[in-house]
């Protein structure tokens, strides 16, 4: 892959200051859709994990609303939901003043982008994406030519902030790929007709979570937990109430025999719930595993719903009290989104130089 050579990942860039040369810190870029409550799958596997990269990266954050209409909603729904999404990210450790926070669509380089690599795009390439014949197979008639090209959007997304890391899961890494071959693509078409024949686009890596922070689902051990699911009870919303999160533990699929542990394949439900304790209670699996290596189902699901009370309770103090001050998250989101519009308009008018717009150069 041949990075953009005016930044390099482990380099250094110029300073304003006489020129003199400063680090450059690796960047991520990574978001959710505003599409319902977020759930622990979300917060392990995606925020948990980015709230520990601040300190290390120079991190985006966004809220992913464009990606949220490829599929039938509800405007107020996801007007509200933009915005509890963001007390979401904040309650959960994410700095305003570390990382950029800001939603999508309020930063139009994202779809300005995403039409420009839609074009350089070949349809055999977004005609063998798996969620793509997944979903289209569900919907049926129903299916929309955003499902189709939304993979380019999410390109679009990583290229224009120059990420040098991106955390994905196992289910995202097809993603992460084409947005790599758009890149290597553009880089090889525009090179020599961009500035000073420097490629447009840093070639993002994957940033792989940590082992252990995939969680499945409640009703079914094999599958991860996700918003999308049909039934809701298969999933811990982190703002589930104390009575919420009992009856879901309660209704959890188990299976006849006494004894958690985790490594017996013909047992996924024993492993995602025991491994749902561990991250809960801050210990290792191994841990839970000899902690719990007795117990039956009803007493470990007491120690679960306890665990899970626990954790989330100051986690759900913060965001009740965010949302209660919508002046705050608003501030926040425009000190991100200026940020974000700042690195998207360099990168968006490299890309439009190099293409052979009538734009002034870089």
């Amino acid at each position: 892959a041949e990075a953009a050579e005016e930044a390099p990942a482990s380099g250094v860039a110029a300073a304003a200051d006489g020129g003199q040369k400063v680090a450059r810190r690796q960047r991520v870029l990574s978001g959710v859709q505003p599409t319902g409550d977020l759930h622990l799958g979300n917060y392990f596997g995606a925020i948990k994990q980015w709230v520990d990269m601040q300190e290390d990266y120079d991190c985006f954050f966004c809220i992913v609303d464009l990606h949220a209409i490829t599929v039938a909603h509800n405007p107020k729904e996801l007007r509200k939901s933009t915005l509890s999404t963001a007390a979401a990210y904040l309650a959960s450790g994410i700095d305003p003043d570390k990382s950029a926070v800001f939603v999508q669509s309020a930063v139009p380089q994202h779809s300005q982008l995403a039409w420009l690599l839609t074009t350089q795009t070949p349809m055999g390439w977004l005609n063998s994406m798996t969620q793509y014949k997944e979903k289209a197979v569900r919907q049926q008639e129903a299916v929309c030519a955003g499902l189709f090209s939304y993979p380019v959007l999410m390109a679009a997304d990583i290229l224009l902030y120059q990420a040098d890391k991106v955390p994905v899961g196992e289910d995202q890494k097809e993603h992460l790929y084409l947005a790599r071959d758009i890149a290597e693509r553009v880089n090889k078409l525009y090179k020599k007709t961009a500035y000073k024949k420097r490629t447009p686009f840093r070639v993002p890596d994957a940033l792989v979570g940590k082992e252990g922070a995939r969680v499945m689902s409640l009703d079914d051990g094999t599958n991860k937990m996700s918003k999308s699911a049909p039934n809701p009870d298969s999933r811990i919303a982190i703002t589930d109430d104390a009575a919420t999160i009992k009856r879901k533990v309660k209704r959890c699929k188990t299976d006849t025999v006494i004894g958690l542990e985790l490594n017996n394949p013909e047992r996924p439900e024993a492993k995602n719930l025991l491994s749902l304790y561990a991250l809960t209670r801050r210990i290792s699996p191994q841990e839970a595993e000899a902690e719990c290596r007795e117990d039956n189902w009803g007493t470990f699901k007491g120690k679960l719903t306890e665990s899970l009370i626990e954790y989330l309770t100051p986690i759900q103090t913060e965001y009740k009290r965010l949302l209660d001050n919508q002046d705050y998250l608003d501030e926040k989101l425009a000190i991100g989104k200026q940020k974000a519009i700042e690195t998207a308009m360099e990168t968006l008018g490299k890309v439009e130089y190099a293409m052979g717009f009538y734009v002034p150069k870089p």
